[in-house]
C-alpha cells in the first residue's frame, strides 16, 4: 500500500518538472522594447530625394540587424511621408527551413508595414527572430526618413 503514494509523488514531481521546462522554453510572442537584436549600421542607405524629406519619392534602407539565424535589412520607399513600398533586402536564408519560414513571414511583415505605416507591426508566429530583426531595421529606416 505504501507504493501507491510514492508512485503518485514521483509522477507529480515529473509532471511539475516537465511543465516548468516547457514554460521556460517558450519564446515571447510580441516584441518588447529592449528585446531587439543588436543593430549594425547599414553599409549604404538611400537618403532623402532632392525634394527634401517630406515630399517626392525617396528610398531609405534601414540598418542591418543581426539575428540568431542571420541578418535582416529593410528598404522603404516613400511618396511624401507615406510608405508606398517595403521590402526585406536581406533575410535569413542559410538553410532550407529559414528560406521556407521567411518566404511566408516576410510578405506578411511587408503588408502590415504598408497597412500601419509604422514599425508597430506584430511578430509573425514561427518567425520570431526574423520579425524582430525586420522591426528593428524598419524602425531604423523610419528614423532615417524622419531625420
Amino acid at each position: 500500500m505504501r507504493a501507491h503514494p510514492v508512485r503518485r509523488t514521483v509522477l507529480t514531481c515529473v509532471a511539475t518538472v516537465t511543465v516548468t521546462v516547457l514554460a521556460l522554453s517558450l519564446k515571447p510572442h510580441h516584441v518588447t522594447s529592449g528585446a531587439l537584436p543588436s543593430a549594425v549600421p547599414p553599409a549604404s542607405s538611400g537618403g532623402a530625394g532632392a525634394d527634401g524629406p517630406s515630399s517626392g519619392t525617396r528610398t531609405v534602407t534601414g540598418a542591418t540587424v543581426q539575428t540568431r539565424y542571420g541578418p535582416v535589412q529593410v528598404e522603404l520607399t516613400f511618396s511624401g511621408s507615406r510608405i508606398t513600398a517595403a521590402r526585406a533586402v536581406r533575410s535569413p536564408g542559410g538553410d532550407r527551413r529559414s528560406l521556407q519560414i521567411n518566404a511566408s513571414a516576410v510578405p506578411v511583415l511587408v503588408q502590415e508595414t504598408l497597412d500601419v505605416q509604422s514599425a508597430h507591426v506584430d511578430t509573425v508566429s514561427g518567425a520570431t527572430y526574423t520579425s524582430e530583426g525586420y522591426i528593428g531595421s524598419l524602425q531604423s529606416a523610419l528614423d532615417q526618413a524622419h531625420a
